[in-house]
């Protein structure tokens, strides 16, 4: 099944984006199955810099970490921010069967280790930013020196999905027209200016283009017999043995994740004698109702 069509989003949907200034960047993937991947990233702060891999997650891109990213940098820290492949700048697989759990973690690891052979990194990863970037720690722990995991899990299937998620999966899965700035908006605390709904809304001229979105719910693991169950119960495994410090910032309303937060601190090796943050009055979309608070727990975990 090799990568049948690549769609890529024309430059000027991505004009005038609010508190964005970024210089986009792009890295090219040889695909195993195929072809080559361009992956959008933006990046802040010094080159030489700790680096912190800010990974998003469904239906955001790049754009959900602008309020962190000026934090981090003035940390000092190289701070970079990916799109996922089907998201933001980067290449979209026009078909949802293009998309698989395991195709993303090997288009990340591709991103951080071929393309840009990042080193000492600390992970943050919200939603399927977690899930994927868990998943990358657990294969290559030499690469990382830390990880903050923020409204993010690992699901084995072992244990259902809460009901609020079952509903998300199905309004995505059978709406003819995905409104892809109202799954953000519904996952906020704070409200959005139009413009900022228009930028999360940027990267779709049309629904040709929402593959991504559109075939993420139903990648995560809620059956102990889905594809990606036994990588993801290998990978936690792994992931409560390694010492590498673990920081649990979770906000403290988000009905998504918000059960994984104790478990988490619980489980891994890492989180123990940590001092976890709860970030008030967030919802599941923390970087967007409280990105600079968020940014400075992360800077502080980093320089220690």
């Amino acid at each position: 099944m090799g990568l049948v069509r690549l769609l890529r989003t024309p430059d000027d949907r991505f004009t005038d984006l609010p508190d964005f200034p970024f210089e986009p960047r792009y890295a090219e993937l040889t695909d195993p199955h195929g072809g080559v991947i361009r992956v959008g990233y933006v990046e802040a702060g010094p080159a030489d810099g700790p680096v912190v891999l800010l990974l998003h997650g469904e239906p955001t891109w790049s754009f959900l970490y602008r309020k962190m990213l000026p934090v981090l940098a003035a940390a000092g820290l190289r701070a970079i921010a990916p799109d996922l492949v089907g998201f933001g700048r980067s290449d979209k697989p026009a078909n949802l069967t293009d998309h698989t759990y395991a195709r993303h973690v090997e288009w990340m690891h591709a991103f951080a280790f071929d393309a840009l052979d990042l080193h000492e990194v600390t992970l943050v990863g919200q939603d399927w930013g977690g899930l994927i970037g868990l998943r990358l720690v657990a294969s290559s722990p030499s690469r990382f020196a830390r990880v903050v995991a923020a409204n993010t899990g690992l699901p084995t299937g072992d244990v259902d999905m809460p009901p609020v998620w079952h509903q998300f999966r199905e309004a995505v899965q059978k709406a003819p027209v995905l409104d892809v700035a109202r799954f953000v908006q519904s996952g906020c605390t704070s409200s959005l200016p139009a413009a900022v709904r228009a930028a999360y809304d940027a990267p779709f001229p049309n629904e040709v283009y929402k593959a991504g979105p559109r075939a993420m719910p139903g990648l995560v693991p809620y059956r102990p017999d889905d594809p990606a169950s036994a990588a993801n119960r290998s990978a936690w495994k792994t992931l409560t043995e390694l010492e590498i410090p673990f920081l649990v910032a979770f906000s403290d309303g988000d009905p998504i994740t918000g059960g994984m937060a104790p478990i988490l601190r619980r489980a891994m090796r890492g989180a123990s004698g940590l001092d976890h943050p709860v970030i008030a009055g967030a919802g599941h979309f923390l970087q967007e109702d409280a990105g600079e608070e968020l940014a400075e727990h992360v800077a502080r975990f980093v320089r220690g």
